[in-house]
This record gives C-alpha cells, sequence and structure tokens, in this order.
C-alpha cells in the first residue's frame, strides 16, 4: 500500500533522492505563481521527507502577489480569509539537484491544495492540468515543447543607462551586434552554455539545440518535445530559472522581458505541438499528402476564435506589448500559415509523422502553465465545435493584414478589459483563477500609468 498524496508524489522518491546525494543539505521548493515568478521556501535536508507525507503549509497570498511581490487585495486571496494557509505538495518527477549552487542545493516543484486535498482554484498549474483532463476524455493527449529566447546582459549598464551584450565569457570578447545563426556568438559564451547544458542534464532537463537569435545578446535554447504535456511546461519553468542561476555566477544577467531592446527584436516562447491518440498516434499526421487533418484545422481555428480573449495571458505585462511590430518576428494578426514565420500560428514543414503546429504569439514573460491552459482550451473548443481557421496566409503575412479587421486587443488597457470580461477565459483558467489574475493584472496596469517616466520629462517638460 502506498502513501497517498494529492500530487501522487510518492515518499520513496525523496527518500531516494537524500540516499542518492548526502551532500545536499537545501531544497527550494517552488510554487509559480500567476506572474509565472517562482515563490516558495528553502527548507534543510531533514524536512524533505515531512513535504512528501504531510505537505507543506504556505500562505494561500503567494498566489495573489503582483509582479513585484506586493499584496493584491482585489485578487480575494489575501485578508478575505484571514491569510490563511492551504498545503503545497510535490510534483512527481520534480525533485533534482541545482549543480550551479555553491553548497550544493536541490529544487522540487510544487502544487497548492486546500486543507482537504481539493485542488487550490488559484494555482496556475492546476488550470492547464485541467485542460490536459478535459482533452483526455476525448481520448487525446497533447505532446509538445516550448521554445525559450532571452537576452544575455552585462551586469553593468552604460553610462546612459542602456543595457548591452554580455562579453563573451572565453575572452571577453563584447558582442558583435546582431548576428542571428552565428556560430561564432556561440563559441565566444561556450564556458557558459557548457555549464547550461550540465544543470539542464542534472535535472533530467531534454535540452537540445542553441541559437544566436536576432539581437545582439539574444539566443534561443530549445527542449525535447515531452508525450506528458505538463511536464513540457515544468520543463520551462525549470529552465528560466537555471538559465538565470547559471549566468548570475558568471557574472551576467539574463533578461526574460519581451522586449528589453527598442531597436530590436524581442523574445518569444513558442510552443511546438502535436496530438496523440489512445494508441500514441499522432492524430495531425495527415493521411493524404498535402491535406491537412480536419482536426488540425479545428485546432487551429479554435486558436484564432480564442486569440482575442487570451491576449492578457500571452502578453502579461507593459512591456510585453512593445513586442509586436510589423517584421519583428513577433506576429500581430490572428491567422495562420504553413511553412511560414510571419503569422501567429504555424505549421512547419517536415515529417508528415511528426506534424505540429507552432504557436508563436506568447512572449517569454507568460506564464507556461496559463499558456498552456488557455491554447488547450482553444484547440478543444475548436474540436468541438468544428472551428474553420479560414485560409492560410501565403507569403509576407505582415502585408496581407487588414488592420481594420483585427480583432485582437491592441495595447494592454484593451486585453485587461476584454479578459475580465470573457466566459472562455473564465472556463479555461476556472473561476477564482480568472478573478484573481485580472485583478494582478489590473493592479499591476495602475501602477505603470501612475508612473511618470523619464521619457515623459525628455518629450514634455520644455516644449509644453
Amino acid at each position: 500500500m502506498t502513501d497517498y498524496t494529492p500530487s501522487g508524489a510518492q515518499p520513496a522518491e525523496a527518500e531516494e533522492f537524500l540516499a542518492r546525494y548526502p551532500e545536499i543539505e537545501v531544497i527550494d521548493i517552488v510554487l509559480v505563481d500567476p506572474n509565472g515568478i517562482g515563490r516558495g521556501k528553502m527548507i534543510r535536508r531533514h524536512e524533505l521527507l515531512s513535504l512528501y507525507r504531510v505537505g507543506r503549509n504556505l500562505p494561500t497570498s503567494i498566489l495573489g502577489l503582483d509582479v513585484t511581490g506586493e499584496d493584491v487585495e482585489e485578487t480575494g486571496l489575501i485578508w478575505q480569509n484571514g491569510d490563511g494557509d492551504q498545503v503545497v505538495w510535490p510534483i512527481p518527477g520534480t525533485l533534482k539537484p541545482l549543480t550551479w549552487t555553491s553548497p550544493p542545493r536541490a529544487q522540487v516543484l510544487v502544487s497548492m491544495y486546500d486543507l482537504d486535498g481539493v485542488e487550490a482554484g488559484s494555482d496556475p498549474r492546476h488550470a492547464m492540468v485541467r485542460q490536459l483532463s478535459a482533452l483526455a476524455k476525448k481520448g487525446l493527449r497533447p505532446a509538445g515543447a516550448f521554445e525559450l529566447e532571452f537576452f544575455l546582459f552585462s551586469s553593468e549598464r552604460d553610462a546612459d543607462g542602456t543595457f548591452r551584450a554580455a562579453p563573451a565569457t572565453l575572452d571577453g570578447r563584447p558582442g558583435n551586434g546582431t548576428q542571428v545563426y552565428g556560430l561564432e556568438e556561440l563559441d565566444g559564451m561556450q564556458g557558459l552554455f557548457s555549464d547550461i547544458y550540465a544543470a539542464a542534464a542534472a535535472q533530467d532537463l531534454p535540452l537540445e539545440s542553441l541559437i544566436s537569435e536576432y539581437a545582439p545578446g539574444q539566443y534561443e535554447l530549445t527542449l525535447h518535445y515531452r508525450e506528458d504535456f505538463a511536464r513540457a511546461a515544468d520543463d520551462l519553468v525549470v529552465l528560466k530559472r537555471l538559465v538565470r542561476g547559471v549566468a548570475r555566477r558568471h557574472g551576467i544577467t539574463a533578461c526574460f522581458m519581451a522586449k528589453p531592446l527598442p531597436s530590436y527584436a524581442g523574445s518569444g516562447m513558442h510552443l511546438h505541438m502535436s496530438m496523440l491518440d489512445e494508441k500514441d498516434q499522432n492524430v495531425f499526421s495527415e493521411t493524404t499528402p498535402g491535406q491537412l487533418m480536419p482536426i488540425l484545422h479545428h485546432a487551429v481555428g479554435g486558436m484564432l476564435a480564442t486569440m482575442a480573449d487570451s491576449m492578457i495571458i500571452f502578453a502579461p505585462h507593459a512591456n510585453s506589448w512593445r513586442r509586436f511590430a510589423a517584421k519583428s518576428y513577433a506576429p500581430v494578426a490572428p491567422n495562420w500559415g504553413v511553412n511560414n514565420r510571419s503569422v501567429a500560428i504555424r505549421i512547419p514543414a517536415g515529417a508528415v509523422r511528426a506534424r505540429r503546429f507552432e504557436h508563436r504569439v506568447a512572449g517569454v514573460d507568460a506564464n507556461p502553465y496559463l499558456v498552456g491552459a488557455t491554447i488547450l482550451a482553444g484547440m478543444l473548443a475548436g474540436i468541438e465545435r468544428e472551428l474553420d481557421p479560414g485560409h492560410p496566409v501565403t507569403g509576407n503575412g505582415y502585408d496581407t493584414i487588414d488592420r481594420s479587421k483585427i480583432t485582437i486587443p491592441r495595447d494592454w488597457r484593451s486585453a485587461i478589459d476584454l479578459a475580465k470580461s470573457s466566459d472562455f477565459l473564465r472556463h479555461a483558467l476556472g473561476e477564482t483563477l480568472h478573478r484573481s489574475y485580472i485583478a494582478i493584472k489590473e493592479a499591476e496596469f495602475f501602477r505603470v500609468a501612475s508612473e511618470v517616466s523619464e521619457l515623459d520629462y525628455r518629450l514634455y517638460l520644455d516644449c509644453i
């Protein structure tokens, strides 16, 4: 008989880990909040088994914070319940060593539950898992992986306060502008990326290709797809934390803002996904060459139909909206195409058996659990209602856009307002998370809107 835990984690996992890593004395327990920020505690070695046997109490208010860590009372998660506790339980398979820390530590991802073991409605990961369960009832199992784009900056800014690309860890040579797919740039960062790959291996993270991207100091890391999509989202959470931690120990700042440099491309968090049936066959794989399967058409139709309501998930912060510009490799309209990177949803070229879509809308600053939840819910709506995505875009998707007919929000405020009244988003996230997430975004919006920036003074101080 095994011990019951709401998350499915078993004490044997902790026992085996402690026996394998006697040198580890501290473990980070990481709960991902609605902003995608990891929050939690560092516990001592002797406390780990207790986490797996009885869970660990943490305040519910952790899931009601804004991006700065301040309480957002309008979430209903702070004083309305007396800032009470719920219980976090480990996510199976996520207890791993952190090779870049000294002394050595470990980490484990956790999810939050009510005291009686019911999934906490404010936990983003649970929202995603509910959508996976809805697809499973139809005999469908998403498989996929996220891509991670990010910048590596020098930890010291220029005299005017701007960021510059981190110098090469190999010899200190400064960055040389935009060198998309440049191999010399990768060679110069060999020391840092070797440590990243070693840390990923220690965490059983399926890290694959490394690319120099379309801006100075910008890179992309890809992950191998998972047939368990929940683990694919966990991978992205773990990888971001890993990259930031390793870079910091090299004296470099890893930046996951969607648009950190005004004159260059921003960073996305593209999602590649296929769909397996109960026989582990990819139902997106066409039976007639050149004719996409109806289920893939309907899935794309659903994602396009729900994209407007979901934009506050894909672009959650003020900075997120600076990423969307024509010919910047970020989509600006709800469209799709085959082998075309100028659209929101791309069907990549390649082997039929690996047929998938690439969702290109979300920025790297988005929460992968919420991105997953809304995309899965959109797909399911499209499949159930047999939605037609319309004709695919051919050629330059930016040139074919009729801006008078764009149906997605054009700015952050509009995205928040649309999401607030969205029945689709309320269903995708659940009532509790929908309410608290919108409250968090509104609080962040008003914080930004009330700030008088240096740009205001430059534009207006001496001329109006």
